[in-house]
């Protein structure tokens, strides 16, 4: 369904120093550095799957997911989305794919959303009788029936991003980039985004590559991840997986009901937060049952909770092995 080989996408970027001199200098002869955003990626992507596209700022990823839409010409390597090379741009792969970022707007500021879903109606020659059954849905998955006809400009951020990925799904699209489309959503917004997502996947079998600095997002949403880090590609798999390898041990957080001493904690595992009576403990995986019976026993515990290790620490020594790499290799 979605197909990148050896895919590289390099910028030829300007730079000077700063000061008056330099800038005259720059008006006749300009020095540029090669910055390689995308770096010899391969994936494939199966219709249907919810993948999350992680990396660190300036990784790669945006630039990667507006390659994959046509809005840039790759440097070299081969793409494929829904049978076409998005370069391209045919009306018909434009009609089965929508990128949505988190940072943009195609709402019309003065305007309601009606209108903007209006025109994108028409811009897309979607028939009137599917357009009407397709905002219906989306009106009632996105509980969008208040906002219809309120100018955008009065409406919250939360507010906006519903509206915006209505519009940008009007016309049924088969594969949505969503470039952090939860960026600065409150926590019961960025819940109701996510419903909405898993759910038109479900309906319509549609294919979710989704990029998020909220690590939830992903956690709720992509059992596949693909991990990119200056550029190059250092993980593509599964997300539980993942977590398993590169750390198997679990999360015991629990509150006392007395206080004890860090040395007692020890005897059940390597305490890793006290906050107060609050305690977070890294337990091994094959000893969580002796170390609950323990907890719940003799230390007589409450609000027990297991749980992974958070997806932002794996990630976080995933990226100091790459910076690692990187610089043995300099």
């Amino acid at each position: 369904m979605l197909r990148a080989v050896d895919l590289t996408k390099h910028f030829r970027v300007h730079k000077r120093p700063p000061g008056f001199a330099a800038t005259m200098r720059s008006l006749v002869h300009r020095k540029y550095e090669v910055v390689k955003a995308v770096d010899g990626v391969s994936f494939t992507i199966e219709r249907g799957e919810r993948v999350g596209f992680l990396g660190p700022n300036g990784a790669g990823k945006t630039t990667t997911l507006k390659v994959l839409a046509g809005l840039l010409h790759p440097t070299s390597g081969e793409t494929e989305v829904e049978g076409h090379v998005p370069f391209r741009r045919h009306a018909d792969f434009l009609q089965k794919i929508t990128l949505v970022m988190g940072q943009k707007s195609q709402l019309i500021w003065d305007l309601p959303p009606s209108e903007t879903y209006a025109m994108n109606r028409a811009i897309f020659d979607v028939p009137a009788a599917q357009f009407r059954d397709t905002l219906d849905e989306l009106t009632e998955l996105l509980d969008l029936a208040p906002l219809l006809d309120k100018p955008t400009r009065q409406l919250s951020l939360g507010e906006r991003m519903k509206c915006e990925l209505a519009a940008a799904l009007l016309h049924r699209p088969r594969t949505l980039f969503l470039d952090e489309p939860t960026i600065g959503l409150d926590v019961a917004m960025q819940l109701a985004i996510r419903d909405f997502v898993r759910s038109y996947n479900q309906r319509h079998e549609a294919t979710v590559i989704l990029t998020s600095h909220y690590m939830d997002d992903v956690v709720a949403l992509c059992p596949r991840i693909i991990v990119i880090d200056s550029g190059k590609l250092i993980h593509d798999g599964d997300l539980r997986g993942l977590i398993k390898t590169m750390d198997p041990d679990k999360r015991v957080s629990f509150t006392l009901t007395e206080t004890i001493t860090d040395d007692a904690l020890a005897k059940v595992g390597t305490l890793l937060k006290r906050d107060g009576l609050r305690i977070t403990l890294r337990v091994p995986e094959r000893e969580i049952p002796a170390a609950v019976g323990h907890l719940l026993g003799p230390l007589h515990v409450a609000d027990l909770a297991i749980e992974d290790p958070p997806l932002e620490e794996i990630l976080r020594v995933m990226f100091g092995r790459a910076k690692d790499i990187r610089e043995a290799a300099t």
